[in-house]
């Protein structure tokens, strides 16, 4: 199983970004996969994830302003993240569960700074 994230990078507050999460090694279409975060000296937290029918669950911190999609042809994840704020700051990680283990993506740092 293979995670690959990207899309990260610098943002203004108020700004947009969307990220991308590449699968490979296991039936994507079948799978949940969701990302998570971990703000800089805080614990990973959950973000966002999606079913294999597409219903999507959200943290209240992101709801409204971001949305999870995933394209299955394309085995990949992503999240747009609009209205960004600085306390979305974080390393963002995609994750799946394949055969009762988790499998993390490398991460890709989310910086919003003015």
């Amino acid at each position: 199983v293979q995670l690959q994230a990207s899309g990260g990078g610098l943002v203004q507050p108020g700004g947009s970004l969307r990220l991308s999460c590449a699968a490979a090694g296991f039936n994507f279409r079948l799978n949940t996969i969701g990302w998570y975060r971990r703000p800089p000296g805080k614990q990973r937290e959950f973000v966002a994830d999606i079913t294999s029918g597409h219903s999507t669950n959200y943290s209240d911190s992101v709801k409204g302003r971001f949305t999870i999609s995933r394209n299955n042809v394309y085995r990949t994840l992503y999240l747009q993240m609009n209205n960004l704020r600085p306390e979305d700051t974080a390393v963002y990680y995609c994750k799946t569960e394949y055969k009762n283990r988790d499998y993390w993506g490398q991460g890709t740092l989310v910086t919003v700074s003015s």
